[in-house]
């Protein structure tokens, strides 16, 4: 175990664990959802005759769709590599630099693999 583990309690790692791997079943939950209800929308109004308005919001709101995909399948990703990173024993160090992630972050956001900053920075490309 590294030096940064003792600081994060095997309670609070086994607590992580849990809630990692509750939300990945609600994401993974919420896609399937999200796809199904996409598909009967377009079954229920293949063969009615669309306005061009009914049209505009059909492609905004698949366009929403999407970006919430995107957002969530990012986030799925980062659930399964803390994940793998409790299993390593390198849970609450980032991924860029090995710093310690720090704990009221890793409350926050479970799935966090990188500081704040680094992913500030990921996030602005």
């Amino acid at each position: 175990m590294s030096g940064h583990q003792v600081t994060l309690s095997e309670e609070f790692i086994a607590q992580q664990r849990k809630r990692l791997e509750a939300l990945r079943r609600e994401l993974l939950g919420g896609k399937e959802d999200s796809l199904a209800n996409e598909r009967t929308a377009q079954e229920q109004h293949r063969d009615e005759a669309e306005e061009i308005e009914d049209e505009a919001q059909g492609i905004a709101q698949r366009e929403v769709s999407r970006a919430l995909r995107a957002v969530n399948d990012r986030r799925i990703r980062d659930i399964q590599r803390a994940l793998q990173k409790i299993a390593d024993g390198t849970y609450g160090l980032s991924d860029a630099s090995g710093q310690p992630i720090p704990k009221a972050r890793l409350e926050a956001t479970p799935e966090a693999v990188l500081t704040v900053e680094e992913q500030r920075s990921r996030e602005s490309g």
